[in-house]
């Protein structure tokens, strides 16, 4: 059982390193994202990308490893929590204590990764909000039979432009 929470420790920490790397990636995102730098915004969620894909090995492995310590424990691994492991190691306080800053660390950074995804999604979507408002006013003002200029002939030269269409076909 001891190798096993060594083994927890270490994928834990490994975990918390990356996510401590994800971080700062985020939060560049959310400077790109205001920039409307398209470019370094695709370099951004490659690096993310890759960053994530680390971390989904490394949930794995713990995953593993809890699988392992609820066969020992003989208890259900899907019930292990690490919370639930840290009261179960009252005998171990060293390991015991390890853990706990682990899992106040990771719930830490996890928050703000969280807080951080939250706002780049929320200036993704006014920026797509302002794209799909400039293209409905261009549409709108190029599909518009008013030619907005005001002459003797109005009426008229609105009749003509209305009847043609946007592209005259007589030039």
């Amino acid at each position: 059982m001891a190798s096993l929470i060594e083994e927890l420790i270490e994928v834990l920490r490994k975990e918390e390193a990356v996510y401590k790397e994800l971080l700062p990636i985020a939060e560049k995102k959310t400077q790109v994202i205001i920039k409307n730098d398209l470019t370094a915004l695709q370099e951004i969620t490659e690096q993310e990308q890759r960053t994530i894909e680390t971390v989904t090995a490394l949930e794995h492995k713990r995953d593993e490893v809890i699988v392992n310590m609820g066969v020992v424990l003989n208890r259900n691994p899907k019930t292990l929590t690490l919370k639930k492991l840290i009261g179960l190691l009252e005998k171990q306080p060293n390991e015991q204590m390890e853990l706990s800053k682990l899992h106040d660390s990771l719930t830490s950074l996890l928050k703000k990764l969280s807080d951080a995804n939250l706002r780049n999604q929320s200036l993704i979507e006014q920026s797509l909000e302002m794209i799909e408002f400039n293209m409905n006013l261009i549409q709108s003002t190029r599909m518009s039979p008013g030619s907005g200029s005001y002459t003797k002939n109005a009426y008229e030269s609105d009749s003509v432009f209305g009847q043609t269409g946007m592209f005259d076909a007589r030039q």
